[in-house]
Formats: structure tokens, C-alpha cells, sequence
């Protein structure tokens, strides 16, 4: 069942602990922006999420750009083939500065450190290009 229309997860359903869940291990999320041109613009993106905002960081690109101009982004993870497992985010995003950089940040480092490693990457690389800080707070979970 959906729980649509709500900034949170109602983790007392199967469905949205099965969401809940998904968020909170998957290691891609979608992530759609407006461009300048009105054009949505779907890329794939590492993420956090603590149950509540979003921490992304991006590339210094159009999606920054983006995000300043049209705040309003949508999240969601890829579905089971079948119309199933769907989870949606509609969402508002920021550039921020406040978070703690990539090295900095021990969460991200244990989510996605190893993946880092394995391509020899290091966390200031990583973070040297993945440079542009985002939150992004849910306002309204749709999910299946």
C-alpha cells in the first residue's frame, strides 16, 4: 500500500519498512532535476539517508546549477522489473555547505568507502570531485 501525500515512512507497514529499508542500504538513487531549459534530468547518484534529509554530493555541474534554480528534485530507487517495489521521493533540495566533507564524513566513508577503494580512489579524490554539498528534505514519500 502507498503512503502518499506524507513527509515520513510509516514503518508500522510492510511496505514502508520494506522502503524504509531500501533507503536506507541501497547504493543508487536516482536523482531528477529541472534544467535551465524546463528539461528533467534524471542521473544516478551515491546518498545517505538518516531517516530524515537526504546528503548527496555532487559534481560541480548543471545538476548544481539545477538545484539553485529549481529547488524542487525527485529521488527514487529502481523498481523490481514487475511495477513492484517502487519508492518515490519528492523532495527539496539545497547546496550546503554545513555538511562535513567526504574525508570528513564517517557515515558515507562506511557506505561507500569500499566501493572508493576498489576503483582506487581515495576519499579527498572522491571529494576533490564530488566537491558540491546538497540536503535534500522529503516532502512527500510515495512507495509500493
Amino acid at each position: 500500500m502507498s503512503r502518499s501525500g506524507t513527509h515520513t515512512i510509516d514503518e508500522t507497514t510492510a511496505a514502508g519498512t520494506r522502503a524504509a529499508d531500501r533507503l536506507r542500504t541501497s547504493r543508487v538513487i536516482w536523482m531528477t532535476t529541472v534544467s535551465a531549459h524546463e528539461v528533467p534530468q534524471s542521473s544516478p547518484v551515491w546518498y545517505l539517508w538518516d531517516g530524515g534529509d537526504f546528503t548527496v554530493y555532487s559534481l560541480e555541474s548543471a545538476r548544481q546549477v539545477n538545484v539553485t534554480r529549481h529547488p524542487a528534485v525527485s529521488l527514487h530507487l529502481d523498481g523490481n522489473g514487475l511495477g513492484g517495489d517502487i519508492v518515490i521521493v519528492e523532495a527539496l533540495a539545497r547546496i550546503d555547505h554545513s555538511l562535513p566533507t567526504v574525508p570528513e564524513n564517517d557515515a558515507y566513508l562506511a557506505k561507500y568507502g569500499g566501493i572508493m577503494e576498489e576503483r582506487d580512489w581515495s576519499p579527498k579524490w572522491f571529494a576533490s570531485r564530488y566537491s558540491v554539498p546538497m540536503t535534500i528534505t522529503p516532502t512527500r514519500f510515495r512507495y509500493w
